[in-house]
């Protein structure tokens, strides 16, 4: 593997630090947190349960557990711990979880792309599925847009890798990442928090819960963020990367009696950042108008800066206590989005390969749960309804043909399912768990593709743009339906210690492909096939050393057929060519390693490391227009998957000031990783590593906090996305998206 001198270096320290942990964890053993009936997790938790051993609380198999009960592997990372370590969205959490992708997507500010395990979804098109599920409060986010979460009013998040179809159903064959917002309670509660850092960052965090009655609670949280850009847009003065969002949620709580609960919710993020339309990677020729910026973060784009990303979602949640055994569900939730963009694939004032373009999507969900919880057997059953519609259109401008693509269309879906999950305790060591989805996708997809002469299409602004060649006009319906069980053993042969064995099946639905070009590949009408995935996994949690060493190990074995791989090519006739494949089938197999020493309440460090093995076995795929198949699986790699990943962490609290500060420095690995199936060494990046730290105050009766984050301290540059078209119809035209530059956080908090 390729490593930088600065990577290498950071792989040291961060073996130092693994190596340090078990030798921490055999000091100090008396001052070991209290023992309770379950250990705690050992992956990051609140800071209470950090100090105390509290047992941690999840909701994965849709019921209440303890996080060492639940035979699946995962990660449970506190809102409190984000926010002190200094992480403004869901994808630090890929810092945090081995075999974990989280990026903002190419060229947007809020669409999430997400991998796990060698398994998600880069193209955040419409109409396209993720293969990683994202929930807030157990309603699904059906769509990538709007979908990178800022950090506030959270209570915790679950990361739950490997296929989770019978409990969370379709699209979540990689894994399922749940945000989990806070209760309210019937106690005033508020915060303030203010932070002021790098690039002229400014955020502001508003919180405040309100008992109107013995019974009635209503609460908001308000976030203002604010940054400038880390590079400029050259040619219109612009700022690159900046940040520009607000974001709402209100709820009220209804609770007359212990056995109900009622929770009608809002949210509301408004996105205003930028375009961010990338680097130039290489130069077209010697014309100074192509070349590389002397910055990654600037860029020459000039089609413009107008972006606007609008995500908003209202639930109503209700829990009723049927019996001492018998709870009923109801989850119902509406959301919708709005996207207005432009991608400059050329990053030049010219119009040589622009993009404008908008999205627009809307989703009902229903799900209904029948929970039961006896001594001996617990469980689940489920029935899911899902209506929803996404659609956009957008323009594909060739500046140097002066001609236009205009794409367009929709897709409408509609989803049910029954599912039912239940775990028996044969004895007070042996437990037996089985669960079963059954799911049914109804879809109808619209698309429409047309040639224009002209500099943008009507759609777009060019009434004058002369219409040409239709190349793709369909509407085509098709259904899909699957099976997908789940069965798990667990074995306890000690207290705080759990070793289990499970098998699973997942699949993410087919669909139609909305760049679809008819003229190029007539097969498009017919849309592609799920995907599907069958997984084994051995795993264990255990608390040692006298409960001040946690580990979690997992090893994993995944049979991955029909994946959908989206392919887009440079065509001069019609601009740039797509379609998917359904690319034959893989092996993946892997491990994944958490611990947490914890010698002392002063004390903690943890570690992880992942380790993802992709192969392709079969990759069938259309060669030069052929119309028959060709296997080309030797010459494709898994994108978004880098072999290893890992990190390491310590931190080390001391009295001060009447309270209590405590230091955090962190570093985490990841190894070479492609962008795409077919390996390109412009766009892919070598292995690099990030360092981080964190230093909070906190007073000692809990009501102030003042922290100080720093984060890529060795101001490392990493790309996490990036476009390829070649050639010089195209501009060769090949651009990189970069992480973050080194930056530094200030913040104070007040919470009352």
């Amino acid at each position: 593997m390729r490593r930088t001198t600065t990577t290498v270096r950071s792989i040291l320290l961060l073996g130092s630090a693994l190596a340090a942990i078990p030798a921490a964890a055999q000091t100090t053993s008396s001052t070991a947190p209290p023992s309770t009936e379950t250990a705690p997790t050992p992956e990051t938790a609140t800071a209470a349960s950090e100090e105390t051993g509290e047992n941690i609380v999840v909701t994965a198999r849709r019921r209440e557990e303890s996080v060492i009960d639940v035979p699946i592997a995962m990660s449970v990372v506190s809102g409190d711990l984000l926010e002190k370590q200094g992480a403004v969205d869901i994808t630090a959490l890929q810092d945090k979880t081995p075999n974990l992708t989280l990026q903002i997507a190419r060229g947007s500010n809020s669409t999430l792309i997400a991998f796990s395990r060698g398994v998600g979804q880069q193209d955040p098109l419409w109409g396209f599925e993720p293969g990683v599920g994202l929930y807030i409060d157990d309603v699904y986010v059906a769509r990538p847009q709007g979908a990178v979460l800022d950090i506030f009013d959270v209570e915790r998040v679950e990361v739950l890798r490997g296929p989770q179809g019978t409990l969370y159903g379709r699209n979540t064959i990689g894994g399922a990442i749940k945000y989990v917002t806070k209760r309210l309670g019937h106690d005033v509660s508020g915060m303030v928090r203010g932070s002021y850092g790098s690039y002229n960052q400014f955020d502001l965090v508003g919180q405040i819960a309100l008992p109107i009655t013995d019974t009635l609670s209503i609460g908001a949280a308000v976030a203002r963020y604010k940054r400038d850009g880390f590079g400029t847009n050259l040619t219109t003065g612009a700022d690159q990367y900046d940040k520009d969002v607000i974001a709402a949620r209100v709820s009220a709580e209804w609770s007359p009696t212990d056995a109900i609960f009622v929770r009608l919710a809002g949210d509301r993020t408004l996105d205003k950042s930028n375009p961010r339309h990338g680097t130039r990677l290489v130069g077209n020729g010697g014309d100074p108008r192509y070349a590389p910026t002397a910055s990654v973060y600037d860029t020459r784009a000039g089609i413009g800066d107008n972006n606007r990303v609008l995500a908003q979602g209202l639930s109503l949640t209700g829990e009723f206590g049927l019996s001492d055994t018998l709870t009923f569900k109801t989850i119902s939730a509406y959301r919708d989005g709005q996207t207005d963009t432009v991608i400059d694939f050329d990053n030049t004032a010219l119009p040589t390969l622009d993009v404008p373009a908008y999205y627009e999507d809307w989703q009902f969900t229903q799900e209904l749960q029948l929970l039961f919880q006896g001594s001996r057997v617990q469980g689940v059953f489920g029935l899911y309804y899902l209506d929803a519609r996404a659609s956009g259109a957008f323009d594909t401008v060739l500046g140097l043909l002066n001609t236009t693509t205009l794409t367009s269309g929709s897709v409408k879906t509609k989803s049910y399912a029954a599912f039912g999950d239940f775990s028996v305790d044969v004895t007070d060591q042996l437990k037996v768990s089985a669960g079963l989805r059954y799911t049914k996708d109804d879809k109808t997809g619209t698309v429409f593709r047309r040639n224009y002469t002209g500099i943008r299409s009507p759609r777009f602004g060019n009434a004058a743009a002369v219409p040409g060649l239709i190349r793709t006009d369909y509407t085509n319906s098709r259904s899909f339906d699957q099976v997908t069980p789940r069965i798990s053993i667990s074995y306890e042969p000690r207290r705080d210690l759990n070793l289990y064995a499970s098998w699973g099946k997942g699949f993410k639905s087919g669909g139609f492909d909305m760049r679809g070009d008819a003229v190029f590949t007539p097969t498009t009408v017919n849309g592609y096939d799920p995907e599907k995935i069958s997984s084994y996994e051995l795993g264990l949690k255990g608390a040692f050393l006298d409960r001040t060493l946690f580990l979690n190990l997992a090893g994993y074995y995944s049979r991955y057929t029909d994946q959908q791989v989206t392919i887009q090519v440079p065509n001069v006739a019609g601009g740039i060519a797509s379609f998917v494949d359904n690319a034959g089938k893989a092996d993946i197999y892997g491990v994944e390693i958490e611990a947490r020493a914890v010698p002392s309440r002063w004390f903690s460090a943890q570690a992880s490391f992942g380790y993802t093995h992709a192969k392709y076995l079969e990759f069938l795929t259309f060669i030069n227009g052929g119309t028959t198949p060709v296997d080309v699986a030797n010459q494709r790699v898994f994108q978004n998957t880098p072999r290893f990943t890992a990190a390491a962490s310590f931190t080390a609290s001391t009295g001060f000031a009447g309270g209590t500060i405590s230091i955090t420095p962190e570093v985490t690995l990841r190894s070479d990783y492609t962008l795409f199936e077919i390996p390109t060494p412009a766009l892919d990046q070598d292995g690099y590593a990030l360092v981080n730290a964190s230093a909070n105050w906190i007073s000692g009766d809990g009501h102030y906090r003042v922290a100080m984050n720093l984060r890529n301290l060795a101001d490392q540059r990493y790309r996490v996305g990036g476009y390829n078209f070649p050639g010089a119809v195209f501009g060769n035209s090949i651009i990189g998206y970069y992480g973050p530059p080194r930056t530094a956080t200030a913040t104070f908090e007040v919470r009352f």
